[in-house]
């Protein structure tokens, strides 16, 4: 049975390798198997054409190879973005997009369906969390989004649907896959985790020798703000999440992003900014200010133009390296959760027809 199955493309070369031995296979078929995993992004044992018939067939009977559907895609015509909507195995549903800069292009990724952290800005959260999703399908993102698009992804940030810190065990294998040389061999560097703050797992991936870039989901200056807009401030104060950052910054040598998503009335006043400018004078950080994208269901707003570039004057001020964030998509809802939160609306209300249709 599928479900029977192990999921290869999960492996690392060195439990690939194991398995091969294991099985009275030479160990550089194992290397074999990963390039065409995460090199080759195959999709059937049967297209991996240096392998022996027979060998394939062992492979196909206790082994599958995780792969994505494409169930829509939404093609910014301001500036190319374009953001997916995929299908795991389990029809579950997830969202990812596909970002051109300068640099290179970006890939935003998902590393759950649904979220349970409850950030109140956030599209992403308003279902709940569903699961975690798998190494594999994480890095399958990335894999399809090359083929769909015929262009290479430089760079990755784990900072869409989900907490990649509520996922944690999955969230390392992952790294180790996609900076493996055997496979894509992506650069460490060009990878970014973001986290609301969960303190404990910030201090484990201190210490995992894996040194990303960290976005740590700020969002206001202190508890009592924070808390308003983000319930995992009940459980974190800031100042153990701050002293997490900076244990993470003296490990891996990485500054921090700090990522403050400005919500009019709420955390985009003068006074804010300072507070903020205190908080982090001294730190070797960076601060993104993120001009918030409304969601329908709550009523937060967008700060004025006027107050974003007032907030990053003020933060210039205490000497932070700051940026405002480039919005990319806005005219196909390209924030997190949008439009997996619109598909799996319009999906209920299908079945919700279907089933009074019945009656």
């Amino acid at each position: 049975m599928q479900d029977e199955k192990r999921d290869i493309k999960s492996y690392t070369p060195e439990e690939l390798s194991e398995s091969f031995l294991a099985m009275g296979e030479k160990k550089f078929r194992a290397t074999q198997v990963f390039e065409w995993l995460h090199k080759r992004a195959v999709k059937e044992f049967y297209e991996m054409t240096n392998l022996s018939a027979e060998l394939r067939q062992t492979l196909s009977e206790q082994y599958h190879i995780i792969t994505l559907r494409e169930i829509k895609h939404l093609t910014s015509a301001q500036d190319g973005t374009i953001k997916f909507l995929f299908a795991l195995p389990d029809d579950k549903v997830i969202e990812s997009v596909f970002m051109k800069y300068k640099h290179g292009n970006s890939v935003c990724i998902s590393s759950q369906a649904g979220c349970r952290m409850g950030c109140r800005f956030c599209a992403s959260t308003l279902g709940g969390l569903e699961r975690n999703l798998t190494a594999s399908e994480m890095a399958e993102q990335i894999y399809r989004i090359e083929e769909l698009t015929g262009e290479h992804v430089s760079n990755v940030v784990v900072m869409g649907t989900g907490e990649p810190m509520d996922n944690y065990d999955n969230l390392i294998r992952f790294l180790r896959l996609i900076t493996a040389p055997e496979g894509k061999g992506m650069s460490i560097r060009n990878i970014t985790v973001s986290t609301c703050g969960i303190v404990e797992n910030i201090r484990r991936f201190a210490e995992e020798g894996l040194p990303v870039t960290l976005a740590l989901s700020l969002h206001a200056p202190n508890d009592e703000a924070r808390k308003r807009l983000m319930p995992v401030a009940n459980r974190y104060s800031l100042k153990d999440v701050l002293a997490a950052c900076d244990y993470y910054f003296e490990k891996t040598g990485r500054r921090i992003s700090y990522e403050y998503s400005l919500v009019a009335g709420e955390n985009d006043t003068e006074a804010e900014a300072d507070a903020l400018g205190k908080l982090l004078h001294g730190k070797n950080c960076h601060v993104n200010l993120i001009p918030v994208n409304p969601i329908k269901e709550r009523n937060y707003r967008q700060s004025s133009f006027k107050n974003i570039l007032n907030f990053r004057k003020r933060l210039e001020k205490y000497n932070i390296n700051v940026t405002i964030r480039r919005e990319l998509g806005a005219d196909i809802g390209a924030a997190c959760g949008q439009l997996r939160k619109s598909h799996l609306d319009s999906s209920g209300d299908r079945e919700k027809n279907d089933r009074d249709g019945e009656m």
